[in-house]
């Protein structure tokens, strides 16, 4: 009797935990999927131009790219030579924008792509110190 009992109750908890783990792995399958950009994405994108730029060119080329579609912000540094622009993707892509960029200015210029390596580090923005390496660990994971 209480052998028959004890199966009931360890095939019950075997299915509910069964079901649960199949709940689970859904909800993780679901959730980290990949999402297309929406209204409220932006991007980030860089243009190294390979000339020297005053900040009177940096002025215009700020200017210039604030009247672009779809650009946000944009930030241009004369000392390093390097333009940083956020940009709307469902309005505009970093690769139109360049080559128009190229067209307007006549530059030696060219968008900076990072490497697989770089894309894994992370942000370079972000320090990189261990509460930043385990939150982007649990972040990871979850």
């Amino acid at each position: 009797m209480i052998t028959k009992k004890l199966k009931q109750i360890l095939l019950w908890a075997g299915g509910i935990s069964l079901c649960l783990v199949v709940v689970l792995a859904v909800h993780i399958y679901m959730v980290t999927r990949p999402k297309p950009p929406g209204a409220n994405t932006r991007i980030m994108a860089r243009i190294d131009i390979r000339q020297d730029i005053s900040q009177q060119d940096a002025d215009k080329i700020a200017a210039w790219l604030y009247q672009q579609n779809g650009v946000d912000r944009v930030m241009v540094n004369p000392a390093t030579d390097i333009v940083v622009f956020t940009f709307f993707p469902v309005k505009t892509s970093a690769g139109s924008i360049v080559s128009n960029f190229q067209t307007a200015f006549h530059y030696p210029a060219q968008r900076y792509l990072p490497s697989e390596e770089e894309m894994k580090s992370g942000c370079p923005a972000m320090a990189q110190s261990f509460t930043t390496k385990l939150s982007g660990v649990f972040k990871h994971i979850f």
